[in-house]
């Protein structure tokens, strides 16, 4: 017990600066987050697994079609890595309570990340980047100097 408060206390914070992303992702899902941006963020912006529900990322891994494009979705083990970070990072839906959301404007996650922002109509992901000026580099904690 002992050994275990040492390393608590002594862990050095890493300035949030520095993380970039919303969460800071520990080492075993690193490859996860890598491989989902190799393959989701070279054709649009990444975003962070929190602002879809799990449910949702889960049909995305699995759906060739993905908004309107004909995708060849990951084939396993990538699928599965990449969906442990997913499942990790994001929050389950309610059950039977509400739909899945299939895009980030009706995600509930999404709002409740955004309170008292009002978005633009539609919302698109290169909307993203009007605020979150290192969206580029999966930054999502640096914003304009607007909301700073």
């Amino acid at each position: 017990m002992g050994w275990g408060l040492a390393t608590i206390t002594s862990a050095q914070p890493v300035p949030t600066e520095e993380i970039g992303t919303v969460d800071v992702v520990p080492e075993r899902y690193q490859l996860g987050q890598e491989l989902y941006l190799e393959n989701c963020a070279t054709c649009h912006i990444g975003i962070p697994p929190a602002v879809l529900p799990s449910q949702t990322w889960q049909r995305v891994l699995q759906d060739s079609q993905h908004y309107g494009v004909t995708i060849k979705p990951l084939v396993d083990p990538a699928r599965l890595i990449v969906w442990q970070y997913l499942q990790i990072f994001s929050r389950s839906q309610l059950k039977d309570e509400e739909e899945i959301p299939y895009r980030i404007s009706e995600s509930r996650y999404f709002k409740a990340l955004h309170p008292q922002v009002k978005l633009p109509r539609p919302l698109e992901l290169s909307s993203c980047a009007g605020c979150h000026v290192g969206v580029s580099e999966y930054n999502f904690r640096t914003l304009s100097a607007e909301w700073q």
